[in-house]
């Protein structure tokens, strides 16, 4: 907290005017929810009234309501899934469909139509039919035979075992027969069946280990934070006495979201978010079980929300050869007019006298059967063969694909699984690869490199020494240095695992166990973790910090706080985030001088052109009168139902000001495996690549150089513009400088028709400018014609429409 010279705090903004509105249904008198069995005004109504009220309260909230322990009033769905393509009665439709949506079939089938008219037809009845029969027979067993291991997958999965709480005992049942309300318990290395919320598990505190690869590809563990209230519930009785309701938003595909809460009979209303949710697919590692309840089952979880059914699926040789067979129909209806037409001109001005003429035959009637005639002749113009083919060689290639060693992983015993052979031929067609940085090109394996505090740097061989340059100044009573360490043993939610040799640190992002890491190596242990307190060794004693508050980081906020009472009773806020979320938070005060920015700024340069990544470093003192006014803002916020997530971020941004710099971290991230040669020969074969990432610009140039992506005879076009004018004057002057290169005069469409031996780097702040619509064309035109393209400081939000705008202008 600021104080000036006198010793009073220097004024923030009030936050009197920024109190988050009450949730629908919730008594605005006291911000608390009407007690189970309560009317607002303090009478008793009945328990049926009671849950039909709650039932359409929750209506008009748009939220589920599920009770605890008793039947629920409300039928939601099963937890039978199904990822088949087909069903029994659906195939022979939706196999028609897809086969006849190929022009060639229906020519294929048009001509066996017209071979069985006698009159018409100059060939055999089964010409055609016969070949057509069996394009279809062989593309129908190739698609049961596809489908078949899906519904076989299925199966499986929907009849695996999980213990389910009824009458007081656990029961073994199949997945299938899960339902939502449900209390089940799931043992170590078994899949969640459903989307759960953890009540308690058998660790301390009621925290789990998750491992989330099949929901995001992210292996390293997860850890999950039971309901404080029941994280102490080890009994299957403790667990079948609790009464009360669970109210949660409805079923949604964001993985990464969760906003619900727990109303208890006779207890407070407890928050529920994304720490408190087992989602299907994840899997449970390094604990003994869990107990959890069901929320959203089968269709409407979260993984299959993301989910979307297998699509009738059609590769770009099918859309060629559609477009080709609809030429050579025309040019097959022109050539059979034109037959025809001779052919009644002969035979008007030719009477043969060995061709008997038909008298009920009229000129039109007669001109047009010639036309089916001749279409009938000529049908082999559009060759039967070139389905068979294409078909055939797709199922061979699927089964190379499958056998194939070089695509063997031996590490997890994984080969190459070919899941449908219709778009084979579109794996030599690859033009652009957009690929993220960390845990893509980098091992998202993390290590503390170095750090600058108070405007001083320590690289690693400074770090290494005995005794080190920082920890000395710590020793000296120095305190900003002090609570540089503090900050990075206190704030983050890493869990320690005390093993017998050591204490192994497990936290959802590497980035912050490098962090702890390094401030053990600092002197600055962190030991124990409660629901509410964190344990330090600092140096020679021990530390307790109470935990007041975790404000998470998210990818619009940038940053993560944790709001804490020291051993001496002060409460503090420690922030770590991107600078450019520190420093606009930063206190006008004297500690943080001009100096102080300007040298730690150089810093975060330096460190970033090593290719490191960079987290500053700050905090603030709160007064308890200032506290307790945000922390009530704050409770509303998190036990709300709607736009939990949009609230909560206000409610933080009202604390996390009049911050105090510290310093700076600096953590390496190492290339993966082949990385720099893979990626000089996808350039080779002209296929271009975009990385999309949020590090800072320094950073994804110096690993664009280490991945080989960035040469040194390549031009750098670098965008980072501050405005939408800036951009687009940038933009403009980069494609005129390539026109005239390639010896065209000003900016025209042929300008940027050859590849240029360049590259554009733009930030995310001038990414949102270069992606408006008046900029849109010239800036993707500027970058196709680049050999690569990084997008650095990009929100997830808009790599997704980098992507997405190029497929609507067409440029795949």
């Amino acid at each position: 907290m600021d104080k000036n010279e006198s010793g009073k705090e220097n004024d923030r903004i009030p936050m009197k005017n920024m109190e988050v509105a009450p949730e629908p249904g919730v008594d605005s008198r006291d911000g608390g929810i009407t007690p189970l069995g309560m009317d607002p005004c303090g009478g008793r109504v009945s328990q049926s009234t009671s849950l039909q009220g709650r039932a359409s309260e929750a209506s008009r909230d748009k939220s589920r309501l599920i009770h605890l322990n008793i039947d629920q009033p409300e039928k939601f769905g099963g937890n039978h899934i199904s990822t088949a393509k087909y069903s029994f009665l659906s195939f022979l439709p939706s196999f028609l469909f897809e086969q006849f949506r190929r022009y060639s079939n229906i020519f294929f089938l048009t001509i066996a139509l017209l071979q069985q008219i006698p009159d018409v037809s100059p060939t055999g009845r089964y010409t055609t039919l016969v070949p057509l029969v069996f394009i279809l027979s062989v593309s129908a067993i190739k698609e049961i035979i596809e489908d078949f291991k899906r519904h076989r997958a299925d199966e499986e999965t929907n009849n695996r075992k999980v213990e389910v709480l009824k009458h007081g005992q656990w029961e073994s049942v199949r997945w299938r027969d899960v339902v939502v309300g449900n209390f089940l318990k799931v043992h170590n290395d078994t899949f969640f069946p459903a989307d759960l919320i953890l009540y308690s598990s058998s660790e301390p505190q009621g925290l789990c280990y998750i491992e989330t690869s099949n929901l995001d590809g992210e292996t390293n563990l997860k850890v999950r934070q039971g309901v404080h209230a029941t994280s102490g519930f080890l009994d299957t009785r403790e667990l079948a006495s609790l009464s009360g309701v669970l109210e949660c938003e409805l079923p949604n595909r964001h993985l990464y979201e969760f906003a619900g809460r727990l109303k208890l009979d006779g207890k407070e209303d407890v928050a529920l978010g994304p720490d408190q949710v087992l989602l299907r697919g994840a899997k449970l590692q390094n604990t003994t079980w869990v107990f959890g309840q069901v929320v959203y089952a089968g269709h409407e979880t979260k993984l299959m929300k993301n989910s979307t059914a297998a699509p009738l699926k059609r590769s770009t040789v099918d859309k060629l050869t559609n477009t080709q067979i609809l030429i050579l129909f025309t040019m097959l209806i022109g050539i059979s007019f034109f037959s025809a037409i001779c052919s009644y001109v002969f035979d008007y001005q030719n009477e043969l006298w060995y061709i008997e003429k038909k008298v009920s035959e009229t000129g039109i009637l007669s001109f047009l059967y010639n036309v089916l005639t001749f279409v009938i002749l000529y049908n082999n113009l559009i060759p039967i063969s070139l389905t068979v083919t294409l078909e055939v060689v797709r199922f061979i290639q699927a089964m190379f694909i499958n056998l194939d060693l070089d695509m063997y992983y031996a590490e997890t015993n994984t080969p190459a699984m070919a899941r449908t052979s219709n778009l084979n031929e579109e794996l030599g067609q690859v033009r652009y690869i957009f690929s993220d940085k960390t845990g893509t090109l980098t091992r998202n394996i993390m290590e503390f490199k170095g750090c600058t505090v108070g405007g001083e740097i320590y690289h690693p061989e400074d770090l290494l020494q005995i005794p080190n340059p920082l920890t000395e100044r710590v020793r000296k009573g120095n305190r900003v240095e002090t609570e540089f360490l503090i900050l990075l043993s206190v704030c983050h939610t890493v869990i320690p695992d005390h093993s017998e040799e050591e204490v192994i640190y497990h936290a959802a992002s590497p980035d912050e166990r490098a962090l702890v890491y390094g401030a053990k190596t600092l002197g600055y242990v962190f030991e124990t973790r409660t629901p509410k307190d964190v344990v330090i060794r600092a140096l020679d004693r021990h530390e307790n910090y109470e935990i007041l508050h975790v404000l998470e980081f998210t990818s619009t906020r940038k940053r993560m706080s944790v709001v804490a009472r020291t051993p001496e009773g002060k409460i503090k806020l420690y922030c770590k985030g991107a600078d450019s979320m520190i420093y606009e938070r930063l206190s006008s005060a004297s500690r943080n001088s001009e100096e102080l920015k300007a040298a730690t700024q150089r810093h975060l340069e330096e460190f970033a052109t090593q290719g490191l990544r960079t987290l500053c470093c700050a905090v603030a003192e709160i007064s308890p009168e200032h506290y307790e006014e945000w922390r009530r803002i704050y409770q509303k916020a998190a036990t709300a139902i709607e736009n939990r997530e949009l609230k909560l971020e206000e409610a933080s941004s009202l604390i996390e000001r009049d911050l105090e710099l510290l310093g700076a971290t600096a953590i390496e991230d190492k290339l993966q495996d082949q990385v720099p040669e893979t990626i000089a020969s996808l350039l080779k074969a002209g296929i271009r690549i975009w990385v999309l990432t949020g590090d800072k610009q320094e950073t994804a140039i110096n690993i664009g150089y280490s991945a080989r992506l960035l040469t040194q005879s390549m031009e750098l076009l670098i965008l980072n513009q501050e405005s939408l004018d800036a951009t687009r004057e940038a933009i403009l002057g980069y494609t005129s400088d390539l026109a005239n290169d390639n010896g065209h005069n000003g900016h025209n469409g042929r300008s940027l028709e050859k590849e240029n031996d360049a590259a554009v780097i733009v930030d995310g702040k001038t990414l949102k400018f270069a992606l408006s619509c008046d900029l849109r064309r010239d800036f993707l035109d500027l970058c196709t014609s680049c050999r690569a393209v990084i997008c650095c400081r990009a929100s997830p939000i808009q790599k997704a429409e980098v992507r997405v705008k190029i497929s609507w202008l067409g440029i795949f």
